[in-house]
């Protein structure tokens, strides 16, 4: 058997893949989990696109709503995508302002995977008649790997 096919049939040892899983209560109390990257010799991007991300405005409590796109080139781990998914459904009740909810899940998802590169685009959706968008990345991208367009277009209101 080569090194490969031990590397990708081994299981790791996940506490919520294939289990009933809660919502955690707050972003913080969230378990992100990592498995093993079956090419680590091989810089590629791996994306998650987000288009019903929710957070609360700390001050008015009122929901917030934006459309992310992480990209990101692994290393050694990949993010385990239910652990992902659970992690950001956490926001659904957590007061932030856009920007601490954007770079905060790139600086989370770079702690936990220790990637080559990752990007976050959060295209929020507007209250009181202005979008924000935020954007953060952890340095230039890896010489050799195509990043495609995260495919959001600008907000453009009516007109």
């Amino acid at each position: 058997m080569s090194s490969r096919t031990t590397r990708t049939t081994r299981k790791p040892q996940l506490k919520q893949l294939g289990r009933t899983t809660p919502l955690p209560a707050t972003p913080d109390a969230a378990e992100l989990e990592r498995v093993p990257n079956p090419h680590p010799d091989t810089p590629y991007v791996a994306r998650f696109t987000v288009p019903e991300f929710t957070s609360l405005c700390p001050i008015t409590a009122q929901p917030d709503f934006a459309h992310l796109v992480i990209d990101y080139v692994p290393k050694r781990w990949l993010v385990e995508s239910k652990s992902l998914k659970l992690y950001l459904g956490a926001y659904r009740n957590h007061g932030a302002f856009h920007e601490d909810c954007t770079v905060g899940i790139g600086k989370r998802l770079v702690a936990l995977l220790a990637p080559r590169w990752l990007r976050i685009g959060g295209y929020w959706y507007p209250r009181g008649g202005m979008p924000i968008d935020v954007f953060w990345q952890t340095g230039k991208v890896p010489a050799g790997v195509w990043i495609p367009d995260q495919g959001v277009a600008p907000y453009r209101g009516r007109g």
